[in-house]
């Protein structure tokens, strides 16, 4: 039999597709942290990484920060991740050895583990352990000068399969409306950070959004058994998913993780649906082959948990059984809002709360907050802020260990912080008072945007911080 079975030059441009826009994503990831630990995770953060260290080993939590952490360290890590993912944008590693792109790949999804593992509320998104599964596999997927293995080329497909049968599995066993196929109804409205075309989604007829549940659930529940099926079916599965997630793309703000989806399904398009001539290829030595053997027998062992959360009545979704993030669940919105609720910060220069005080709004660059500015396109860059305070709201214990922290941050005017959002009414002064309000948010009807030109209507329902000021020793307190 040989080794002719291990290889399969027919993938060879979806391996070259998939491990560049892999690369791109790696990249956004890394711009991200760099332009926002400083006012979440740093040293004087909302959430600290010195303080986790502190009290979490590294088995628990691997990171290159346990041995040592600084700022300055944290941008190092990060602006290295960002050049070594760059560099690989413009394939850099095609020609290299196979050691060498094996090396160079794991470079990023070490400082991005490292990352993720102290990042706590703010890298506990699906997409984070998604981009970590994908760029473990894609260590092991070897330069452009050899045909791509077909073990890794398998695994990636059994995680395109748990991405979206999981996020499937979830929503039929959630919220009534996937059944009854009304959950659209809502969701563009309600959704995390809705898209330039959110509105327009939203006031479609009743009919298409019965139509958009029905064909998420094909995509999601039936669709993805093809992939395991021979060409053509499987690059037609995949081909059927990538329209899909352009279509979530074009409907809201989710990260990276729709283009990572995208992404990971270009791996299963073979040469004839991606017709591009490899060059002549090499044989894999025969250690690389042991290598990819042994981590196909890792991750398939590593398999079991998740493939039985798949099934399990009581299915977690976006969950790591291992530190490392390995293999992972998937899914989202199991359940739907069906109506949105907003934090409005506000401040006061003011030296005195009476009831003629005039507050002004804190805006931030990607949450709803002015009624009349037009939701934006944000992903797949991630807002780590804003998509935390879309959470609050539904249940305030998201943010009872760093709410009353941004409140502060606000009154002493933190730089980092208020490079975070998109207008600051003091103009980098401090505020004497701050406080945050709970809003019901609706999208306009088509008649009210005609009239007024807001995208949203919105009303005040109850205080969710009530006013605090600056003690003497700095620390916000209760205004009396």
């Amino acid at each position: 039999m040989g080794w002719d079975w291990f290889t399969d030059p027919d993938y060879w441009a979806s391996r070259l597709a998939f491990q560049r826009m892999l690369a791109a994503i790696y990249l956004i990831a890394f711009l991200v942290a760099l332009n926002q630990f400083r006012a979440l995770i740093g040293t004087r953060g909302l959430l600290p990484v010195p303080q986790l260290v502190a009290r979490v080993p590294f088995r628990l939590a691997p990171s290159v920060f346990h041995f040592h952490y600084s700022d300055r360290f944290f941008a190092a890590v990060a602006w290295t991740g960002a050049l070594v993912t760059a560099a690989l944008v413009f394939g850099v590693a095609d020609s290299a050895p196979v050691w060498v792109s094996l090396v160079v790949w794991a470079v990023p999804w070490v400082l991005y583990q490292s990352m993720v593992n102290v990042g706590r509320i703010w890298y506990s998104f699906g997409w984070e352990s998604l981009l970590l599964e994908a760029g473990f596999l894609a260590i092991f997927l070897g330069p452009a000068g050899m045909a791509p293995p077909v073990p890794v080329l398998w695994l990636l497909l059994w995680l395109l399969f748990r991405v979206e049968f999981g996020a499937g599995m979830i929503k039929m066993r959630g919220d009534r409306c996937w059944r009854d196929l009304t959950c659209l109804y809502y969701h563009h409205e309600t959704q995390p950070m809705p898209g330039p075309l959110s509105w327009y989604f939203h006031h479609l007829p009743k009919p298409l959004h019965k139509l958009e549940a029905l064909a998420s659930h094909f995509t999601q529940l039936v669709v993805p058994f093809a992939l395991f099926a021979p060409q053509p079916a499987s690059g037609i599965a995949a081909a059927v998913m990538i329209v899909t997630q352009l279509w979530l793309v074009a409907s809201g703000n989710f990260s990276w993780l729709n283009v990572l989806t995208i992404t990971i399904a270009v791996s299963a398009l073979d040469s004839k649906l991606l017709p591009f001539s490899p060059p002549p290829l090499a044989e894999p030595p025969l250690w690389y082959r042991v290598v990819v053997l042994a981590v196909t027998a890792l991750v398939l062992g590593l398999s079991y948990r998740p493939a039985r959360n798949l099934v399990s009545r009581g299915q977690i979704m976006n969950f790591s059984f291992d530190r490392l993030h390995l293999v992972n669940t998937y899914g989202a919105f199991g359940s739907i809002s069906t109506v949105r609720h907003e934090l409005v910060f506000e401040g006061t220069d003011e030296p005195d709360l009476t009831p003629a005080t005039v507050w002004r709004e804190y805006e931030f660059k990607g949450k709803p907050g002015d009624p009349r500015r037009r939701p934006r396109q944000v992903a797949p860059y991630h807002l780590r802020l804003d998509w935390m305070l879309w959470f609050v709201p539904l249940s305030f214990r998201y943010g009872e260990s760093w709410l009353e922290r941004l409140a502060g941050k606000l009154l002493v005017a933190d730089r980092a912080m208020l490079k975070l959002l998109r207008h600051d009414p003091f103009r980098g002064e401090r505020p004497t008072f701050v406080r945050a309000r709970l809003f019901r948010y609706r999208f306009t009807t088509p008649a009210e945007r005609r009239e007024t030109g807001d995208w949203w209507v919105r009303r005040p329902l109850e205080s969710a911080l009530d006013p605090r000021r600056l003690n003497a020793e700095g620390v916000p307190v209760a205004a009396e």
